[in-house]
């Protein structure tokens, strides 16, 4: 009889949800080795194959993949609650920008990132894509907290005390690449910060640079009907139809928002293969209007959830953003059946991972794949009566009741505490920066 095998982990679960295929796993197991998924097995079936050195039971918990944040402005933590109630353009304008060209440094970037990371993580959010300024000073805090990231090298035409140019946004945040490169948890992207704030010739660069270092581009695309109509009145095109002139679009190119869109644009995304990240609650907060998610889903384009920086949502929470994004999506097209809750969940963790380029290692548990993983009580009695644990998760329950998380194999959270961070340190850090930003 041959002997079971050595592992590092096992998770016992009351049920776990692989994501794919669609399926639900009562009573199984996940086994893990290396900070790989080895094996998911039928809970009574594992000690006769594994031996684990570590075993966790959860036996109230829905067991799934970490979700993915695919959109976030990470560091404006810091901003949380600033001039609420207020639309997109004097928001950015009279509030965020003038505070960000008197406190922007690598300091504020670092700590408004550890704080952000620390929300994500005990939201069960297991992998973020980031945008902001002083890259090099947000992955340094991400290797903290131990989360993974896409960070995002931001590009614009106008000063900050980041950069002063184009190519000096370029120049830094390649830097920034370099240095960090061959960190596994990490990968990077081009990061404009929309059309309205680069011109041409620095779209031209950008493209250039994504083709030859193989980078992602993500960026800001038709947030509001503002942004469509001037761009249709003084190019007489919209946004999109400008950037896929100028190259930009394919595979590789995140559009952010995504919520004014035409009939053509949507065309041309589905055309390109393009990916596109929905921030409901963003959306919804400033006004931006509804994205047309159903359509776009449609069209077979890949519909990843963001939730946007904490300034303008106020969280970091993609349990709350599926949950948004199907009672919308139910909303807007008068259908009950439209989003159900396994498609949002899956937009939240495989097609997140998609979005970013992650999806062979990370958005689906899977023997192969990168061990990162959420554990969701589902026995509370608030949680009750539960007949289905998928649409449990949506519906019901919240990031209160994540309890456990795992990257790569390495628990991050236990029992709802941060195992890597101290949440008193990060309190105390959050005070020392209202002091100085109110």
């Amino acid at each position: 009889m041959k002997a079971p095998a050595a592992v590092d982990l096992r998770i016992d679960a009351r049920w776990v949800i692989p994501v794919e295929p669609d399926v639900l796993l009562p009573h199984h197991s996940l086994i893990v080795d290396r900070g790989r998924i080895v094996a998911m097995a039928p809970t009574a079936e594992v000690d006769s194959n594994f031996r684990a050195r570590e075993q966790v039971t959860l036996s109230t918990h829905a067991v799934l993949p970490g979700l993915v944040n695919a959109h976030t402005h990470a560091a404006m933590t810091l901003l949380r609650g600033i001039a609420d109630d207020t639309p997109l353009q004097p928001w950015l304008e009279q509030h965020i920008w003038p505070r960000e060209q008197r406190f922007l440094s690598p300091q504020f970037v670092h700590d408004g990132t550890l704080l952000a990371a620390a929300e994500m993580l005990r939201s069960g959010i297991t992998c973020c894509a980031d945008q902001y300024f002083f890259p090099d000073a947000a992955t340094r805090a991400y290797g903290q907290s131990g989360i993974r990231a896409l960070i995002g090298l931001p590009v614009l035409d106008f000063p900050t005390p980041y950069a002063a140019d184009c190519d000096g946004y370029l120049q830094a945040g390649l830097a920034a690449r370099d240095a960090w490169k061959h960190e596994r948890k990490f990968a990077f992207a081009l990061a404009p910060h929309a059309p309205y704030t680069v011109s041409d010739a620095s779209w031209e660069k950008i493209v250039v640079y994504a083709r030859q270092l193989d980078l992602p581009i993500q960026t800001h695309l038709q947030e509001t009907r503002d942004e469509l109509e001037r761009s249709r009145a003084s190019i007489g095109m919209t946004p999109l139809a400008r950037l896929d002139r100028l190259g930009v679009t394919g595979p590789a190119f995140i559009a952010v928002h995504a919520v004014h869109l035409i009939d053509s644009d949507i065309d041309l995304l589905a055309t390109q293969s393009c990916q596109v990240v929905h921030c409901p609650a963003s959306n919804l907060k400033l006004a931006s209007g509804v994205a047309p998610v159903t359509r776009l889903k449609a069209r077979g384009i890949n519909v990843a959830l963001g939730s946007d920086g904490a300034a303008s949502n106020n969280r970091l929470d993609i349990l709350s953003e599926a949950r948004l994004a199907s009672l919308i999506a139910k909303m807007a097209t008068a259908d009950a059946a439209a989003l159900p809750a396994s498609v949002a969940l899956r937009m939240a963790t495989l097609d997140g991972a998609a979005a970013l380029g992650f999806d062979r290692e990370i958005g689906s548990l899977a023997p192969g794949k990168q061990a990162d993983a959420v554990a969701v009580d589902l026995g509370s009695f608030e949680q009750l009566p539960c007949y289905d644990p998928v649409s449990q998760l949506l519906h019901v329950a919240g990031r209160e009741q994540v309890s456990d998380v795992w990257i790569a194999g390495e628990r991050l959270v236990a029992q709802g505490a941060l195992v890597r961070l101290d949440t008193s340190e990060l309190a105390a850090l959050a005070r020392l920066w209202q002091d100085r930003l109110q």
